[in-house]
């Protein structure tokens, strides 16, 4: 027969310490959970865009990311949340997360003009043509 192996499965867990996405885009960690569908959340982050006052949030409108502060206490306050916070460089770790990167690409693609949307375009038509004259000179040799 067979062996099975069985393990843990790997889901993002409501947890003290998970750090949430919130709707508004910013981020915040989960401090005290109240019931099964609210949570006690503060985002102490250095980055304006990504901080969060201290708050209830409902967790159908928030997003569990990979992130988690270690060992934070239940109920702990603004002050041992932003220390944790900043010990366990949340923020350097959102900002190198393939979800950051991918919020900053279109962000920066919504701010373009119709001008930059076209250089884009062309920019784009000038590297396939390079492409596909190098790939013609392969097969050429070939």
């Amino acid at each position: 027969m067979a062996s099975i192996e069985i393990g843990a499965t790997s889901w993002r867990r409501v947890e003290v310490g998970r750090v949430l996405k919130l709707e508004t885009g910013s981020l915040a960690a989960i401090v005290e959970i109240i019931d099964h569908k609210r949570v006690l959340v503060d985002g102490p982050s250095s980055d304006p865009k990504l901080a969060t006052p201290r708050g209830i949030a409902q967790l159908s409108r928030t997003l569990l990311t990979p992130i988690v502060i270690e060992k934070l206490p239940r109920g702990a306050r603004t002050a041992a949340v932003k220390k944790a916070w900043e010990a366990a460089g949340v923020d350097s770790k959102w900002k190198e997360s393939n979800w950051a990167k991918k919020q900053l690409q279109q962000e920066r693609r919504q701010s373009l003009t119709d001008f930059d949307r076209f250089k884009v375009m062309r920019l784009k038509k000038q590297r396939r043509f390079e492409e596909r004259k190098a790939l013609a000179k392969i097969r050429a040799a070939a």
